[in-house]
């Protein structure tokens, strides 16, 4: 019989420390019935515990500076796709996952197996406890299977390839109660199998939270229920159950457009969100917090700055408010022209690639520079049809460019702070980051009524997010206006990157749908396509865990 070696990591230097529940007394093996379980307030205090560990800071293997699972699962999340530029190596852990770099040994990597781990053993502590059949027990029993479910689906979604590429694959352990005598991989098709089963088990049992949306309800269950049946491609189920939630009027469930620069700064609180990681102001971890690569205002690091890419969809529509209120761009000069693109001569692409940068002048109605006597043209180009860009014929290659103000810069990337996970009660590094909000219960119905042939409804439901993202009319989609989109899937997509950028989508989406990942952009992250069948787009599993429990390793690793 194996050790049980995903509770000997979770016991490794953490003794249950959580200050804002005080069970430090209580290792998790001890947690049991006995102890705390005697009605449903003891296993609201177990669940008040699960929810401290995903923001406190945790010391494993020696860290604890900005060890949370808030912060690693955000990065490791979001930092492979093609949302972001970083501007500049970095001995954070969150370097190698931006650069498919991964080893086993990473605190970030066993940091986040461990601590959610720890939780779903804390949720099959209240579950084995308490008796469904009093009607007492059943909000905060459906927290713990919400719980389980959710903490289960980051694990296979970070530790094993999309449900789409294979039912078979290895997955991740199951753990469906406190006692499992043996540590093994289950396949990919059973973990989401037990995601779902725990997701209707909660939808059955909550109401509405039982305080802010800190706490799971009702709808945040069958919300996240959509995102899997989503992911398992089973697009009516995923249709059904948006349905049952959204009501006849899904522009109700989201905060206006008037509204939405303050949204991610009182996601607690908003009608928009389902379920959060709530922060309070005594919990803020500075420096180290979730939002400190995205800004630098008096403290923060401010390293990472949204791609080039991205910049160019929302600059599709100036008036879009997801990037005029949430970006903040370090203007040097307004009213200097000047080009930015990538260096072709950069020697080594898994380094990544630095600007060349040029100011520009008026000739008629192109812009041009001047390099070594040579005068250069900025080129234009058409995007589906409608939509501008620019590029360099430079150095021998054709080089996206950008047309921007003179700006700040930090190794020769333009610096555009992102504020997604700001300014909460005024700290600049402090959020409540969202888990679930409602525009995402939008767009998986939009997605499974696109892969199902159900164009309208799904550019309905797209139109209900860019109204509120103050795009205007002639920037809504119809079966009709395409706007030079091939399908209603591939505008499903760009609305979804959009509209959910920076909050650990968008590397999930695109590898699901067998799409490869193009980072071929400026930044320090390699300058390469990623192929969908890379064994990298999944990460190691920890070293403390397969040397212990003998349970098979990653491929590639």
């Amino acid at each position: 019989m194996k050790t049980k070696a995903l509770y000997l990591i979770a016991a490794l230097g953490l003794v249950f420390g959580l200050n804002s529940c005080n069970l430090d007394v209580f290792p998790s093996d001890e947690l049991n019935g006995d102890l705390l379980l005697q009605d449903a307030k003891g296993a609201e205090y177990i669940m008040d515990g699960c929810y401290a560990l995903l923001k406190d800071e945790i010391d494993f293997l020696g860290y604890a500076s900005g060890n949370t699972y808030i912060r690693h699962y955000f990065q490791l999340a979001e930092f492979p796709g093609d949302n972001t530029c970083l501007s500049s190596h970095t001995t954070d852990p969150l370097y190698e996952a931006t650069a498919y770099m991964m080893t086993d040994g990473l605190k970030n990597v066993g940091t986040l197996w461990m601590i959610a781990y720890k939780a779903i053993y804390m949720c099959n502590t209240v579950i084995g406890a308490l008796d469904e059949n009093d009607p007492n027990n059943k909000q905060v029993l459906g927290e713990a299977y919400f719980m389980r479910g959710l903490l289960h689906l980051h694990l296979v979604t970070l530790y094993a390839r999309p449900y789409s590429h294979g039912r078979d694959n290895l997955g991740v352990p199951l753990r469906t109660s406190t006692s499992s005598p043996e540590t093994k991989r289950n396949s990919v098709g059973e973990v989401y199998d037990q995601i779902v089963l725990d997701l209707q088990k909660a939808g059955e049992l909550m109401g509405k939270s039982r305080g802010n949306a800190g706490y799971p309800s009702h709808d945040a269950a069958l919300g996240l229920l959509s995102r899997v049946y989503l992911y398992m491609e089973q697009y009516d189920k995923c249709i059904a159950i948006a349905n049952e939630i959204l009501g006849s009027n899904p522009a109700d469930k989201i905060v206006s457009a008037a509204e939405y620069p303050d949204y991610f700064s009182h996601t607690k609180n908003s009608k928009e969100t389902l379920f959060c990681i709530a922060v309070e102001l005594t919990e803020s971890t500075g420096q180290s917090s979730a939002g400190s690569m995205y800004l630098k205002d008096g403290i923060g690091w401010g390293e990472i700055y949204p791609s080039v890419p991205l910049q160019n969809l929302y600059d599709r529509y100036p008036t879009d408010i997801r990037a005029t209120e949430i970006f903040v761009p370090q203007v040097q000069d307004a009213s200097a022209r000047y080009v930015y693109f990538p260096d072709p001569a950069t020697p080594d692409d898994q380094s990544g690639r630095m600007n060349l940068k040029f100011a520009l002048t008026k000739a008629g109605d192109d812009y041009q520079f001047t390099d070594g006597g040579t005068t250069y043209t900025v080129q234009k180009r058409t995007v589906n049809g409608e939509y501008t860009e620019y590029y360099v014929n430079y150095g021998g290659e054709e080089c996206t460019a950008r047309i921007m103000p003179k700006m700040l810069e930090r190794n020769t990337h333009p610096v555009i702070y992102m504020n997604k996970f700001s300014y909460q009660d005024g700290d600049p590094m402090l959020c409540s980051p969202v888990m679930l909000r409602w525009a995402e219960v939008i767009l998986n119905r939009a997605e499974a009524y696109a892969r199902t042939g159900k164009d309208a409804e799904a550019l309905a439901d797209v139109n209900v997010i860019r109204t509120r993202a103050n795009i205007p009319a002639e920037g809504l989609f119809s079966t009709g206006n395409m706007h030079g989109y091939a399908n209603a899937a591939d505008v499903v997509m760009d609305e979804r990157r959009l509209e959910l950028a920076f909050e650990g989508h968008r590397v999930f989406d695109v590898y699901r749908n067998k799409l490869d990942m193009d980072r071929r952009y400026p930044g320090a992250q390699p300058w390469k396509i990623v192929s969908y069948n890379d064994p990298h787009i999944v990460y190691p599993i920890p070293n403390n865990e397969w040397t212990v429990s003998g349970i098979q390793q990653n491929p590639g690793y």
